[in-house]
């Protein structure tokens, strides 16, 4: 078994909202539409899951602290500080803190106005 099929619950985990556009007064057709950013928290041992898609939600994530473990397409891959990456329509993955600080993104999307 693949293991984002057995990706755990979510633990671990702040979400901070820190701005949002509505993108429907600025750009023709995204009437509905929020550009969001936020600052995610994932303490040591804490998991984002369980398995996620980015379909009608795409955005990017930017490292600040510590070191994400992204699972996808059956592969670990660790982020450290500095480095981002893009989360498009083909993303299917969940997220852990393996390490012994807290790490911290910030998340930046588009997604429908709740």
């Amino acid at each position: 078994m693949k293991d984002e099929l057995r990706a755990p619950e979510t633990r671990g985990v702040t979400v901070e909202l820190l701005a949002t556009v509505d993108l429907g007064p600025e750009i023709e057709g995204m009437a509905g539409r929020v550009l969001r950013m936020r600052r995610v928290t994932i303490e040591p041992g804490g998991v984002f899951g369980p398995v996620h898609d980015h379909r009608d939600r795409p955005g990017t994530v930017f490292i600040l602290q510590g070191t994400i473990t992204d699972h996808r397409d059956g592969v670990a891959t660790d982020y450290g500080p500095g480095v981002g990456w893009p989360e498009d329509r083909n993303t299917w993955h969940w997220l852990e803190n393996r390490g012994e600080v807290a790490a911290v993104e910030i998340s930046v999307d588009i997604v429908r106005q709740p």
